[in-house]
């Protein structure tokens, strides 16, 4: 399984429309070859390099085995059009929050992960609550990390 977005490629930097400094739009995602069983899809948005612990910008799940691609400005309500949950970021808001490092530049990864079932979680879930949903259901993950850095 691979995970893709057209805006940037892994290690690069992630466009500024998709920082809390541009628009603070998702960017647009794609993922290819699901390993058989596949039955939902969840995705995590997270940035280690964060001062005091990692800090989670995203989470998504329950996206339908059906879907290929999140477009780019995924709208930050608790259900998306085709299917899917949005659960809370560290910013305590539903859906995405762009990169917004206080100082240097600081390392954003995408973890889609294939699962074998729909998770029984209710909109706005941590991502600690889809960490322990998706045990022993993950049946394979992919990752792409850009990189962000402010201006002064």
């Amino acid at each position: 399984m691979h995970l893709h977005s057209p805006a940037f490629f892994t290690g690069n930097s992630i466009p500024f429309q998709y920082t809390c400094d541009g628009d603070n739009l998702s960017p647009p995602l794609s993922w290819d070859s699901p390993p058989n069983g596949t039955v939902s899809f969840a995705l995590i948005m997270e940035d280690p390099d964060a001062p005091k612990e990692t800090f989670t910008h995203w989470v998504v799940y329950n996206l339908p085995a059906h879907i290929e691609y999140l477009p780019e400005g995924v709208v930050n309500h608790a259900t998306l059009p085709g299917g899917g949950v949005q659960g809370k970021n560290d910013f305590g808001q539903l859906g995405f929050g762009g990169p917004c490092p206080p100082s240097g530049t600081h390392r954003y990864f995408f973890k889609l992960y294939a699962l074998d079932q729909i998770l029984d979680l209710p909109p706005g879930a941590s991502k600690a609550d889809l960490i322990a949903a998706m045990e022993g259901h993950v049946l394979e993950a992919a990752e792409l990390m850009g990189r962000y850095a402010r201006q002064s």
